[in-house]
Parts: structure tokens; C-alpha cells; sequence
């Protein structure tokens, strides 16, 4: 296992700590057009793909050399087949769309997963560390976004 605390690793932490901010910040502004995916989902949504280049890029240092292996095949299919399963997560009751967040996380797993499987555990620990902090803390932010009264100011339309 690499060094959690090695400059790469620290690196690699970045990357996926600025993807899950700036997806947040999307999601801030989705909460307060009142829309039903927010910050915890475009959050992960936006770290998991960042996830997925970084395992990507990590598999192609590991498989150079290897004529006629494509290890990207494989993520491709990984993140192409887990999004179906998430698809069947996503339904509506009562008018309301629910279940977008655990299908997104269930994504983010699947990179989770893609980077344990290579050896990353290094970043597969970090992304799960984001990951909970994405479940949990962002969670208490958006209620408390959803009860301020800026956020409950039904003068702004409710568009796309």
C-alpha cells in the first residue's frame, strides 16, 4: 500500500477535493432553485467522475508495456453497468423524484471499488473519506440551506 501522506497521494487528494467542491457549488445553487438533485448529489457526481479519471490514469501507468491490454475497457464497462444498476435506484412518489443521491453513491462506490481492485487503496480510502464527509456533512448544510429564508423565497420560478 502506498503512503497515504506521499506527495502523489496528496496530489490525487486534491484533485478529487476540488471536484467535489466545485460540484458542490453547483448543487448550491440547484438547492435554491429548489431542484431535486443538490449538493450532495452533483458532489458526488462530480468527485466520482474525477475518481474515475484518476483510477484510469493510475491503470494505464500500471498496464504500459502490456501489448494488446486495455484496462480502460473495464473501467468503461464498470461505470457504464453501474449507472444502469443506479438507474433502477431513481423513482417518483408523489411527484417527487427519489432515490438520485444513493444512486450516485452507489457510482462513487463502483470508483471506490475500480481503485481497491487496482491496489489504489491509498485513494480508495481518501474517496471514502469524501465520500462520508459528502453523506453526512453536506446533508446537515442543505437542511439547514432548505429552512434559511433566503433559500424559502418562493418569488424565484421553479425552472430548469
Amino acid at each position: 500500500m502506498e503512503n497515504l501522506f506521499s506527495a502523489g497521494t496528496l496530489e490525487i487528494a486534491l484533485r478529487l477535493f476540488v471536484a467535489l467542491l466545485l460540484g458542490m457549488i453547483i448543487g448550491t445553487e440547484r438547492v435554491w432553485a429548489h431542484k431535486t438533485a443538490g449538493m450532495r448529489t452533483y458532489a458526488l457526481v462530480s468527485m466520482g467522475s474525477a475518481l474515475f479519471v484518476v483510477v484510469s490514469n493510475e491503470m494505464i501507468k500500471m498496464y504500459t508495456g502490456f501489448p494488446g491490454t486495455n484496462p480502460l475497457m473495464i473501467i468503461a464497462q464498470i461505470v457504464v453497468g453501474v449507472g444502469f444498476i443506479g438507474t433502477g435506484l431513481i423513482f417518483s412518489k408523489d411527484s417527487k423524484l427519489m432515490g438520485l443521491t444513493t444512486a450516485t453513491g452507489l457510482w462513487v462506490s463502483a470508483g471506490i471499488g475500480m481503485a481497491s481492485g487496482a491496489g489504489l487503496f491509498s485513494i480508495a480510502i481518501i474517496a471514502t473519506a469524501f465520500t462520508l464527509c459528502i453523506f453526512i456533512v453536506l446533508w446537515f448544510i442543505e437542511e439547514q440551506l432548505k429552512k434559511t429564508k433566503f433559500f424559502n423565497n418562493d418569488s424565484f420560478e421553479d425552472s430548469n
